[in-house]
């Protein structure tokens, strides 16, 4: 008989014993399991959220005149006609180091226009930027721009003007068709007419200017402050600024959790040692004259030591795997309370993780036994027969 076929029949004989251990691995694994799934699932989904917000960057010229606000964020001292950025920064952006962080980069121009009287703000876009980087814009009947000759409305801007999809309006004597109306979105946005960028350059006589760029950084990629610095040193003419608010509490809250599963963790894995251990030492001690008989038949200490290590691993790569389906299961059944509709982030690697850990657990917890089992004394330990 080899050690590693001893070791399993001693736990087949000794079934209660064996299954307090693995109990005890089992528990501490799911929960492990569980928590770091959890923070890992909320973490991806709040990532995924603040990415749908919008630009978390802002680059606006370096100016002190009259604050231009939009979409309440304050972009800065940049008035109407003042000089802006210009194409060439645009190119600049898409070429820092982190350029594989930003996922959307939207230049806009905004200058005031007469429109049936009335005077409004006209904004040149991306259009395909722009509706990546404002998911909420949505147009009913309607469509985007397509063309120089093209624009839609916001909300409140098509009330006043009296605008629908199909009408026509001219702007400094060009002739625009209006494709649709956006959706009210309670900001500034309602408020304007958006048209193509070439085609509001064009008519604010501001060929390759801009007022400002938005920009959106993946927060799966580089950390934010560093496409920020990096930003700031390919623009050192413009002011760089990222937009906290939206997104400072979701990520605290989200920091907090983690840190407090960090804990648990570490509270868990001293518990699950603390029960081998114990459960470990009652086995050495009620198997005595066993181990007597095997130092008695030739047995060395260190295969003793081995054997006794031997039980203790088997039962945590058995703790490991059904630990690791419960803790995926538990995740299943809790996340959708603590964060509804975000999906359970699988992990293949925290499974292997979680034999390894409970195998090597269940060993360093059982070592002390191993080594006292180890050094018994064969006829002290034969004198109980």
């Amino acid at each position: 008989m080899t050690l590693r076929s001893i070791a399993v029949a001693s736990l087949r004989r000794r079934k209660a014993r064996a299954a307090f251990l693995v109990a005890g691995l089992l528990i501490g694994v799911a929960t492990v399991v569980t928590l770091l799934t959890l923070a890992r699932s909320m973490s991806g989904d709040a990532e995924a959220s603040l990415e749908s917000f919008g630009a978390n960057i802002v680059i606006t010229p370096k100016a002190q005149d009259v604050a231009l606000t939009y979409g309440g964020i304050d972009v800065g001292g940049v008035r109407v006609g003042d000089q802006g950025l210009t194409m060439a920064d645009l190119e600049r952006v898409r070429a820092i180091p982190a350029r594989e962080s930003i996922a959307v980069v939207a230049p806009e121009l905004v200058g005031p226009v007469q429109v049936k009287g009335s005077r409004v703000l006209l904004m040149g876009v991306d259009t395909r930027a722009q509706f990546e980087l404002k998911r909420w814009w949505s147009i009913g009947a309607g469509r985007p721009p397509e063309n120089g000759r093209e624009l839609i409305a916001g909300a409140r801007a098509a009330e006043v003007l009296g605008l629908r999809m199909g009408d026509y309006v001219r702007i400094r004597g060009e002739r625009f068709t209006v494709t649709g109306t956006l959706a009210p979105t309670g900001g500034q946005d309602d408020e304007l007419l958006v048209a193509e960028l070439g085609a509001v350059q064009r008519l604010l006589d501001r060929p390759g200017e801009l007022t400002l760029i938005e920009v959106a950084a993946a927060y799966s990629g580089a950390p934010v402050d560093r496409v920020v610095q990096q930003l700031s040193a390919a623009l050192p003419g413009a002011k760089v600024s990222a937009v906290r608010e939206a997104v400072a509490s979701r990520l605290h809250a989200v920091d907090r959790f983690k840190g407090f599963s960090l804990v648990i963790v570490g509270i868990v894995v001293g518990i699950e040692i603390l029960v081998v251990f114990l459960t470990m030492m009652g086995s050495v001690s009620e198997r005595t004259t066993e181990i007597g008989v095997f130092r008695a038949i030739g047995f060395r200490r260190a295969q003793i030591t081995r054997l006794v290590l031997l039980e203790a691993v088997a039962a945590g790569l058995v703790a490991g795997v059904l630990g690791y389906a419960a803790g995926m299961a538990a995740s299943y059944a809790v996340l959708p309370v603590v964060a509804e509709g975000a999906p359970v982030a699988w992990a293949p690697l925290l499974g292997l993780a979680a034999v390894v850990t409970a195998a090597l657990t269940g060993a360093l917890a059982a070592l002390y036994p191993a080594l006292r089992a180890g050094r018994l004394d064969p006829t002290e330990a034969l004198r109980a027969l």
